[in-house]
């Protein structure tokens, strides 16, 4: 068995670069790493040991995300402790982004978009 640490990164392709490294980094808290080494693009925005890469989108008119009909990643989530939930709910709502909360019985998450329409989700496995 291949033996692994944790998830480095996931990558996702946007339309507008600038735009995305601010929103990783004003909503989510993340910080950007490698910019001298890689230049514009890979932009590996980091929360910890965790990573999210920014690709831009060589065309004009990309494709929107997939259906749940179709082979492709649906959403990428971060844990949370219940305090830092209840408050990503309320920085969320102060921002005006809109997310949906969903009760999973062993956890509560929120849904919500980033700029491009990437589905991030919020979990936390510490119940009421």
């Amino acid at each position: 068995m291949v033996k692994l640490q944790h998830l480095d990164h996931i990558a996702i392709t946007v339309t507008d670069m600038e735009r995305s490294i601010r929103w990783y980094q004003e909503v989510l808290g993340m910080e950007r790493r490698f910019a001298d080494e890689w230049g514009d693009a890979p932009a590996m925005m980091m929360l910890g040991n965790s990573g999210v890469a920014l690709f831009p989108a060589r065309t004009s008119n990309p494709q929107k995300r997939p259906d749940n009909n179709t082979l492709a990643m649906r959403h990428f989530a971060f844990l949370a402790t219940r305090a830092d939930f209840e408050q990503a709910q309320e920085e969320l709502r102060q921002r005006g982004i809109e997310f949906e909360f969903q009760d999973h019985t062993v956890s509560h998450s929120i849904y919500f978009e980033d700029p491009d329409g990437h589905e991030v989700e919020i979990t936390t496995y510490e119940m009421l």
